[in-house]
């Protein structure tokens, strides 16, 4: 009778605290615009379109979406009632805020919009192939109300599977006398209370060129995902379970069914266990918790992400599961990410061979092919932030114009020494955080400067500790990625952290 209730308890856990996390974060990203043919829309001023299907389920905020609307004024709204009617267009509020005008929407570029002369267009449509098909609406050269001179071109786009949302602007001009120049790029909730919006891109008069920026939810899911290559198309395949185990640090027993732990009928042989559905999930039973485990098999002649590695060389641990390889730590595993070192130069740049060489270019020779590699010419100045000219793009950065990038030569590195903390002398944690971050120094000497930037280079806290171990708020700061540049005896380290 004990063990049944045990059992039960566990089960009560699962369903009670199963469902997923729904707080956003946002990251820059490569600027890298869809290209392609899409459906047109009407563009009358201030309007709703009319119920949209999307081709796929879209997790919005926790919620389950197959339909929508777009708004003319530069967004997409979840909420299908408002469906040929009228779109707001005056604010003035930032977001988060329950009196902003729109809610349960994908802000694009929201602004004031007229386009009734059809000078650009608005056009949606999806592409790829399930489950990793995209949604584009895309703003193109759209006037802005008042100043039909000024105009904003921008895309929405939203992934299959991992419920990403991406926001790639090609161009936002500024027109000033109307509405204050307001516009938003952002996420927002159903009341308004929850949101976020991209750095530098909440309510205010702003101007952007060639950027982009992709909202996701690190650790969304609750369950544990394994996912296989499919070796004949069957979908079918051999899983390690032990894998599973190496991830979550525990031991384990496994069960098919919910009612195979009731019955306590676990499963035999879980270091050769083959799957009978596709997807299939099973249960793991360990530490006083129930962790439902996902598994999948996908085709990997198909590169779900576009970038140029095979899907079947995307498991950078070797360990057979796809899922769990997370380069960048975006919360998007490799498979699916299209710059899996977050330097924002595209994986398809930097996954070429050295010339007449079967190699993987390895600029600074580290042993980390530069895709891979979020500083790959090893001057301790991080790629994404030898973006010199602020453009968004460090590819085209030639400092000293000699022919070559500015992230691939060490002599370009700002006056940073190109010498590096030991890895084992300096320890940020706790990663994730949503409130406090710690940088603790292990070694004897003493740390000159802590400085800490976002994803796109801005500064956000510099301190000159005098204590071993320093600890830092960082409450008021945005959900995403961050570096910590720590600089001690004149050698240079930096770490990564992640704000929920």
């Amino acid at each position: 009778m004990k063990q049944k209730y045990v059992l039960f308890a566990l089960l009560s856990l699962l369903f009670s605290s199963g469902n997923a996390q729904s707080n956003y974060t946002v990251s820059a990203i490569p600027f890298q615009p869809f290209s392609g043919s899409l459906a047109a829309l009407s563009t009358s001023d201030d309007l709703y379109s009319g119920v949209i299907n999307l081709p796929f389920s879209f997790d919005f905020y926790g919620v389950s979406y197959n339909q929508m609307v777009i708004s003319t004024n530069g967004y997409i709204d979840f909420r299908t009632s408002y469906a040929n009617s009228n779109s707001p267009w005056s604010f003035n509020q930032t977001i988060p805020n329950v009196s902003f005008p729109v809610k349960n929407s994908i802000l694009g570029c929201y602004e004031d919009l007229y386009n009734n002369a059809n000078v650009g267009s608005l056009t949606y449509g999806s592409y790829g192939t399930a489950p990793y098909r995209k949604f584009v609406v895309y703003f193109n050269n759209q006037p802005h109300f008042s100043c039909t001179t000024a105009t904003s071109s921008f895309q929405m786009i939203l992934s299959e599977t991992s419920n990403t949302i991406d926001v790639q602007i090609l161009n936002r001009q500024l027109c000033s006398t109307w509405n204050g120049g307001n516009a938003v790029v952002g996420l927002i909730n159903s009341d308004g209370g929850t949101a976020i919006a991209a750095p530098g891109r909440n309510t205010g008069n702003w101007t952007a060129s060639q950027e982009a920026w992709r909202f996701y939810r690190p650790n969304y899911y609750t369950n544990y995902s394994f996912v296989r290559c499919d070796d004949d198309t069957d979908g079918v395949q051999v899983f390690d379970l032990s894998v599973v185990e190496n991830d979550l640090s525990g031991n384990f027993i496994y069960y098919e069914t919910l009612n195979d732990i009731q019955m306590n009928t676990p499963i035999l042989n879980s270091l050769t266990f083959s799957n009978t559905t596709n997807p299939q999930t099973i249960y793991a039973v360990g530490s006083g918790a129930v962790r439902p485990i996902v598994l999948s098999v996908i085709d990997c002649s198909l590169d779900a992400d576009a970038d140029g590695v095979a899907t079947a060389n995307e498991d950078a641990n070797n360990d057979t599961n796809l899922a769990n390889d997370d380069t960048d730590f975006d919360g998007l595993p490799n498979y699916l990410d299209n710059d899996d070192d977050g330097d924002l130069i595209l994986t398809n740049v930097e996954y070429v061979f050295n010339k007449n060489v079967a190699t993987l270019l390895d600029t600074d020779n580290d042993g980390i092919p530069n895709y891979l590699d979020n500083d790959d010419d090893g001057d301790q100045v991080l790629t994404f932030m030898e973006d010199y000219n602020h453009d968004g793009n460090p590819a085209n950065d030639d400092t000293n114009t000699n022919g070559i990038a500015d992230f691939l030569e060490t002599a370009v590195a700002l006056g940073v020494k190109p010498v590096t903390i030991a890895d084992s002398a300096i320890q940020v944690y706790p990663n994730p955080t949503s409130d406090m971050i710690t940088i603790q120094n292990t070694s004897t000497s003493t740390i000159t400067s802590i400085e800490i930037y976002s994803i796109n280079g801005a500064q956000v806290r510099s301190i000159h500790p005098s204590e071993a171990s320093t600890t830092l708020s960082v409450t008021d700061l945005q959900s995403g990625v961050y570096f910590v540049k720590v600089v001690m005896d004149n050698q240079v380290g930096n770490y990564k952290f992640i704000k929920n």
